[in-house]
Order: structure tokens, then sequence, then C-alpha cells
């Protein structure tokens, strides 16, 4: 497409999908099951996206727990008691803490990768977690015989793996969830804590060439999760200066539910890198109605009043069930907004003569 648009990620797991896992976990069904129920939710995921028009798709995430933990999901030496993130609505999602080190991944994103491409006709992304997210596990009272320095080296260690296992597997791009980059800024309006994020973040990503970094991307956004945020109330003005400060050549933004999107787009065009290129949110998943198509162009439209149109893609502004037992959106909802992203993407690229 004349202007590139991508799903950011998750979309609602089915009815069976969603009972396996539960059965899964309580022991009623096996591993073999498991998987079966999973690779038709994959398969029928990524079908569903090619016939939505999408020409880039992902696997949906359907066989991660959730976009933050699907690394660690099931590995020992964890306890319940980690990091609170308490959405708008009062619910609350809580981390798993560190116990004990040293710190390896136990699921690696290219396994989900491989899975999507066996079923897909076009280019499949792959969403990984910032490493920034998952440093949140260490304790902050510390872990004896195990310092904080040593685990983060590890973490950038195990961070890069996972990155360039996509990579090396085919991943059309590689996008790193940044989703606490706002809310680190709730948590601490100095920015102390959002510097730290990027620093780390940016030693990961100094491991990799640029012809790598050109395909791998940051998302960002204020939380998505049972129709909620976490950190929608932060301003982006604090927030994009420091974002832009990563060496990615794609970012990701969510755009569509915000309440003065040409001011962001102001910040966007004065402190994009040069090279990088910002795919901006045009359907909000969070809200049940579907956008027309002609919503979406004129949202493209705005968007490209600022930045050139070279330099511009579209995107959703968050993943649909990023946490995997989220119902509050249908997966014929998410679909439905896919293809209104799709086809309005297409109608401004015609109306800008692309």
């Amino acid at each position: 497409m004349a202007i590139p648009t991508e799903p950011i990620g998750s979309i609602p797991r089915s009815p069976e999908l969603l009972g396996a896992l539960a059965a899964f976990r309580s022991g009623e069904l096996d591993e073999a099951a498991f998987a079966d129920v999973r690779s038709r939710a994959v398969a029928e995921t990524v079908r569903s996206l090619e016939a939505a028009g999408s020409p880039v798709v992902t696997d949906g995430e359907q066989a991660k727990p959730s976009f933050l933990t699907y690394p660690v999901d099931g590995l020992p030496g964890l306890s319940p008691d980690g990091v609170v993130l308490p959405f708008a609505d009062g619910h609350q999602r809580q981390l798993p803490a560190l116990a004990s080190g040293p710190f390896r991944y136990r699921t690696y994103a290219a396994e989900y990768l491989r899975a999507a491409r066996q079923h897909a006709g076009v280019p499949v992304k792959q969403a990984v977690v910032a490493p920034s997210a998952l440093s949140l596990l260490y304790p902050p009272a510390g872990i004896d015989g195990y310092p904080r320095e040593q685990f983060l080296a590890d973490l950038e260690d195990e961070a890069e793996k996972d990155i360039r296992g996509c990579l090396d597997a085919g991943a059309h791009v590689v996008q790193l969830d940044f989703e606490e980059a706002r809310l680190a800024l709730k948590l601490d309006p100095s920015g102390g804590v959002l510097r730290d994020f990027v620093e780390l973040n940016n030693r990961v990503l100094a491991r990799f060439s640029e012809e790598e970094r050109a395909r791998i991307g940051v998302y960002t956004g204020p939380g998505a999760d049972q129709d909620s945020t976490h950190s929608l109330d932060v301003d982006y003005a604090g927030l994009l200066p420091e974002l832009f400060g990563l060496t990615a050549g794609n970012f990701y933004l969510q755009l569509a539910s915000e309440p003065d999107p040409e001011k962001v787009l102001s910040i966007v065009a004065g402190h994009l890198p040069s090279g990088a290129r910002v795919f901006v949110g045009v359907t909000d998943p969070l809200d049940p109605r579907v956008e027309t198509a002609e919503e979406v162009r004129d949202r493209v439209l705005t968007a490209a009043r600022h930045l050139p149109a070279d330099r511009l893609g579209t995107c959703d502004d968050a993943g649909f069930a990023p946490f995997a037992d989220d119902r509050s959106t249908s997966r014929e909802t998410a679909f439905a907004k896919i293809r209104a992203r799709v086809e309005g993407t297409a109608l401004a690229a015609a109306e800008l003569g692309l």
C-alpha cells in the first residue's frame, strides 16, 4: 500500500481457545490437545486478517497469556506479588516478581512467528515485550546473591535473543511493546523512570545493525484492557521527545482516542527521528463503535498535514485483547475495525495522489 498499515498485535481469543486454556491450566486438557486448539486459532486468525484486507498480519497473540508475560509464563522462580498496574475503571493487573536468578526466558516470540507464517500469504510482524517492562520483575528489596546489575545484563541478553530470533525467522518487522512508557510518567512525573526505561531499551537496540533496526519498531499507548486505560491522562508532550530517542526504525502511536490529535501530531513532527516512520492509530479498540472507512481517511489526512506521506503509516490504537482473558471486544468487531483501517488508509492515499 502507498501508506503502509499494520495491526498492533492481539485479537480477541475465541471461546473455544479460552475454554481450552482454562482446561489446560486446570489439568483437564493435555499439552497436545491444547496445542491443536491453539494452532486452529492461529490459522483462523491469520485467515481472517487476510480476509479483512490486512497487508501485514500477526498471529493475533492467540497463544500468549498476555503481551507482557509470555516470556516467563510457567517459569519457576517467580512469586505472584509483583508490580500492580492500576486501570482507570478500578481493575488491576499484577505482574509476577522474580524470586531467584539467573533470569532466563521460558518462551521466545519466534515460536509464535513460525506458527503464524505457516498459514500466512502476506508478511507477518511479531510483537515482543520491551525489556523495560520485564525490568519491573526485579523486586525492590533485591535478591540475595543476584544483584540488579546482573539481572539487567541477563535481561538484555534475553531480550536481544527474543528480537533476533524473530528477525532470523523472517519477521516483516519486530515490534517492541513499550506500553509502560506513558505509565512511567504517571508514576514518576520527573521523568527519571522513563529515561531509565529508554536507556535500557536503547542498550538492547544498540546490539543490532542499522539495517536490522529498520525492521524494529516501538509501540506505545496508555494501556488497553477491558475497555480501560492506565495513563490516558498523561500528556503525550512529556513522553514523545524521550520516546523518539529510541533508535528504532518505526514507531506505533495510539492517537485515535486522543482528545487533541493535532497537538500530538505537531509534537511528532518536531521530534520524529530522521529516517523513521510513524504509524498513527486511526481506530480505537476501546470504543465499541466501528469506525467508517471515511472517518479513518479523514484521520489519515489530518496526520498527513503534519507529516510527510513517505514517513507515515497507520495502525490500531492498541491490540484488541492484550491479556488473554479480555473479552470486552468481540472478534467480529476487531476484524470490522481492521477492515475500516485498511480501506480508510487506501482512501487517504488515493486522495493524496499516492
